[in-house]
This record gives C-alpha cells, structure tokens and sequence, in this order.
C-alpha cells in the first residue's frame, strides 16, 4: 500500500495515495478502489478506464489509470461538515423552515417558501393570527385565503407553540423593530423574541434576522442572548473559533418588503445577505438562493443592516426635500406636482420623489432615527437625517393649520366642524396603517374641536394601536355634503374623485389625487 495523505473536498476528510490528486465527493460514506473499480457505500459504481469522470451522489470523482498502483485503497469514513449538511437539505427542499412574525413581511416570505416545496412552519404570538391562518384564512388583504390553504395543503401550518423550534433548520425572524415615543429605538421584539428561541436552539440551525434595525443589532445584541439562553452552550459561529461542533449559524437579511408593489415579482428583488462569518453566509446565501433569484453577499450582519438603513435613508431625505419645496410652492403660488412632472423628465440625474402628508409605513418614518441614534454612540451627529425627520414629522401639523385655513375662508372655524377623513392606509391600496400620517391627522382634528369620520375600504374599523387609540367605525360615502370639508389623505384608486369634489361643500387634497378636476371647492395642499 502506498504511503497516504490527508486530503478534504468540501468539508469531507479523507485518506488518498499521495499520487492521487482529483477527488470531489459529496454525501457519500465510504469509498473503495479495487482491481480498477470504484466502490461506493449507497451509490453506483464506476469503471476506471483511462480519465474517470463520474458523478458519485453530487460528486466528481476522477482517477487516472496509471496512477492505481495499489490493488486496494479504502478510505477512513467521510462525514460531512454541518454546514455542507444544511446546504444539501436546502438544495433538497428537506430542511425545515420557521418564520417567526407572521405579519407584513413574514407571512409572504413564508408562503414564497412554501411554493418552493419546503416544509414552513410559522411563529407568532399573536393568537388571533394562528387561528386565522389554521381555519385557511388571511388577514392581509393582498394574500386571499386561497394562498393560504394551498400553503396548508403543501404543509404549512402555524403556531405559537416556540418548542417546536427544535424540529427546525433554519430559523428567521420578522418581526417589529418600531420607535418609542421619544424617537428611540424600540429592540424589545428582538430580545423577547430571541430570548423565546434560545432554550430551543440545537447545533447546526441557522437564524437570520430580518428587522430592521441599526447596525451591530444582530452581534451586539441578538447573538449574546442566543448564546447565554441556549441549554446546550451552543455559540454562534465565528472566524477563526472553534466550537467542537456546538456551533449554529447567524447572520442578518434585510426585509425588502413593499405592500401594493405589483410591478416586481418577490422573487425579483436581489437579497443582501450578512452572516457572522463565512459559513453563517454560505448558508444563509444557499437559503435565500432557493427562493430569490439574486442574492448579494455582503462582509458582516452590520453591513447588511447599514444597507438596510441607506436604502430607506435615501427615501426619507428625498422625501424632505419635495415636501419642503412643496411648502414653498405654496406660498410661490407654483403647483409642485407639475413641476416633479417636468422634472421628471430629464432621461438622466433625476429620480422623482412625491410629497404627502407625512411619512408611513413600517421603515422610512422610523429607520432614520435607529442610525441617528446609534450615531450618537460613536459622537457623531446626522444633521441631514434629523432635518429631513424635522421636515417629514411636521407635514402632519402643516395640513391640519390648511384645513383651518380653508375652512376659514368659508367663514367656519374648525373647532365644531364635521370633517370626512378618506384613507387610513399610509398609501394607496393597502390594509396597512403602520405609522400611517392619517392617524396622527385624525387626533389633531380632534384635539382642535373637529368631530372627525373616515373611509377607507379597508377598514371596516381602527382601534387601538401601539400610539392611537381611535375606536371609530368606516362611514359611508352616500352623504358628502354633510361634511363642512372632506379630506384626502390616502388617494385610494376605489375613489370616484370626480363625485367626490361633486358631491362635496370643501375638498381639502393632500395627494393630488384630484389633479386635472378644476373646482373651486378644491384646496390642494
């Protein structure tokens, strides 16, 4: 027998003749040459004749004839690298998959999952949403029943029960990262939700978060927790440690959700992926890959999360930017939105940005303010970030002084005035009030004297929330002229705006979205 070395294929050890120099073998158990044959536990055997070129289970094994000098070789047993473990039960569409938050942004990656044949087992504490989703309902209304019952029949289910997180490979989080009421960050859906799956945890999962968050969340916060709360002193892997096989994966990939968005597929959006170290990427990359036709791998969790932030960073200044020249047009006597129209344009330099009555949504009112924060732990001040805060948080207050102003010039105040708010989505043609301006809107009127109403097809009824608590009923369209001023905040495509200023003593629009309407009823703002 000739002296052997050691030689590793793809996280796979094993012993080969010095001479022999070309081997890949994957999910394989033992190899043996023999007399010219190649033996393999579980798979076909190949001849060796000349250049051998056969796949063995996912591999390439290749022996030139004139380097067998031994009648018999056996190799140590090979066993495959946790890592290569997960990928191959990804590639198979075996690995078990837990979304944890089931709203928004959970819910659709969930089912997206599920389309691809894997095993999706959703998390929530919500009980009403588990119910929902058990009976084959949806309480979103761009994702009908019937998504979720074919979900169902392919194996999703839902549940609250978080010890079940055990049966699963990979684990990911949505859930919400919002703003308390002195604009910092709110983590504790983060730490209470990591802290419920930590006791679960088993060597070799994979848990990515995708709230978004400042940089550092993921390593500064989240895997501390993971690690202390874990039964087994599982650590999280990290370059150049190692943890005796007692490891899990983790890593950070920001959601890039966008409610109504019918012009690109899911599928379609290119995914950033950030893992701890370079397996924690390699995996998560192999589980975004399955559904995404793109994914892009960035260095660390905390460039993945700073991506996050500039993308919607981006958007929030811009939208600062429009809704303050928006002021200025105002009292310039110029119509903004045709100026943006001409600007627009310009085939290069030019991306346009449209003013509104605020921010909402579940990331551009509220992601600023995370990196703003977190700024101020390395003393460094994001003036650009704040103003355009200062600028986006004011434009709710800049419509409730329009109002009173156009009610003025009827000769009406605004304290006792019946006002019609149309929209409570925070935009159009979506079941989603997340940080919607119109709530902050409706308590300003109020809180000016106004008895206040609204439409919005979507809501039937708005409670309470985590900042308002309205307890107000949708009214009916079928008596507009008993409004002393409707008010458009939400340019929802089911409106007939033509019988709305129609039917209406004062229109007061905040989105254009009675553009081309001439009428002196019409107060565009």
């Amino acid at each position: 027998m000739p002296s052997t070395s050691h030689s590793s294929c793809g996280g796979i050890s094993l012993a080969l003749p010095t001479k022999f120099r070309s081997i890949e073998i994957r999910a394989v158990t033992s190899v043996t040459v023999k007399c010219g044959k190649i033996r393999t536990s579980g798979v076909k055997s190949g001849n060796l004749a000349g250049t051998l070129a056969r796949d063995v289970a996912g591999g390439v094994v290749k022996f030139p004839e004139s380097e067998i000098h031994s009648p018999i070789m056996t190799t140590s047993p090979l066993t495959a690298s946790p890592v290569s473990e997960l990928k191959n039960k990804i590639e198979q569409r075996q690995a078990r998959i837990a979304i944890i938050g089931l709203g928004y942004v959970g819910l659709p990656l969930a089912l997206l999952y599920t389309e691809e044949k894997f095993r999706v087992t959703g998390f929530d504490i919500d009980a009403r949403k588990v119910s929902t989703l058990t009976q084959g309902g949806s309480y979103i209304v761009r994702i009908l029943p019937g998504e979720i019952q074919q979900a169902r029949a392919k194996g999703f289910e839902a549940t609250a029960d978080y010890a079940r997180l055990a049966e699963m490979d990979a684990i990911i989080i949505c859930v919400p990262t919002p703003l308390n009421e002195y604009h910092e960050p709110d983590l504790s859906y983060i730490t209470d939700t990591a802290k419920a799956i930590a006791p679960h945890l088993r060597a070799g999962q994979l848990v990515v978060l995708e709230s978004t968050t400042y940089p550092g969340t993921t390593e500064e916060i989240m895997v501390p927790i993971l690690e202390k709360g874990n039964r087994q002193g599982l650590k999280a892997a990290r370059e150049g440690v190692v943890a005796g096989g007692q490891e899990i994966y983790v890593a950070f990939s920001p959601e890039r959700e966008d409610p109504g968005n019918q012009t690109v597929a899911r599928r379609d959006i290119p995914k950033v992926v950030g893992g701890l170290d370079s397996q924690a990427s390699e995996v998560a990359a192999s589980l975004y890959g399955a559904i995404f036709n793109r994914v892009v791998r960035v260095s660390s969790p905390a460039a993945a999360e700073m991506t996050k932030l500039l993308e919607n960073i981006y958007r929030c200044v811009n939208i600062a930017l429009v809704n303050e020249l928006k002021l200025l047009s105002l009292r310039m006597g110029l119509d903004i939105w045709e100026v943006i129209e001409a600007a627009s344009t310009k085939p290069f330099g030019f991306q346009p940005f449209y003013p509104g009555p605020g921010l909402g949504g579940h990331c551009i009112p509220v992601d600023p303010f995370y990196l703003s924060w977190k700024a101020k732990e390395w003393d460094f001040r994001t003036r650009f970030i704040e103003l355009a805060g200062e600028i986006n948080i004011g434009m709710p207050y800049h419509v409730l002084e329009y109002v009173a102003k156009a009610l003025n010039q009827q000769k009406k105040a605004l304290n006792g005035a019946k006002v019609l708010v149309l929209g409570l989505a925070y935009k159009k043609d979506i079941d989603d009030l997340r940080e919607s301006p119109s709530l902050t809107i409706i308590e300003l009127l109020q809180a000016q004297g106004a008895e206040v109403s609204y439409n919005d097809p979507y809501f039937a009824t708005v409670g309470k929330g985590r900042k308002y608590d309205l307890q107000m009923k949708c009214a009916p369209l079928d008596n507009l002229g008993q409004y002393d001023c409707v008010l458009i905040v939400t340019d929802h495509s089911d409106y007939d705006y033509p019988r709305i200023v129609r039917d209406s003593q004062l229109v007061v629009d905040t989105r254009n979205a009675t553009r081309g309407i001439k009428s002196p009823k019409i107060v565009r703002c």
